[in-house]
């Protein structure tokens, strides 16, 4: 398969008591719905909103800092 599909995605992580964002790697598969390729490597202190291997539809989201990014908000059921 090619790189080309690969991107950045950003993943809430939960029980944090702010936003905070965790950038992954992920598989665009459509328009809007990518696949989360990256491991949480710290699951220990970490807990991802969505997990290593899900599809999840993304929106484009302006951060605090002024950056925007694509963030996963929904996790889709259909397999391609």
């Amino acid at each position: 398969m090619s790189q080309d599909n690969r991107v950045q995605i950003y993943v809430a992580l939960l029980n944090e008591g702010v936003d905070v964002w965790r950038p992954v790697e992920a598989i665009a598969k459509e328009e809007g719905v990518y696949q989360i390729t990256s491991e949480n490597h710290a699951a220990d202190s970490e807990q991802w909103a969505f997990s290593t291997g899900d599809l999840v539809r993304c929106v484009h989201q302006e951060f605090s800092d002024g950056s925007s990014g694509l963030v996963a908000v929904a996790k889709v059921s259909r397999a391609f």
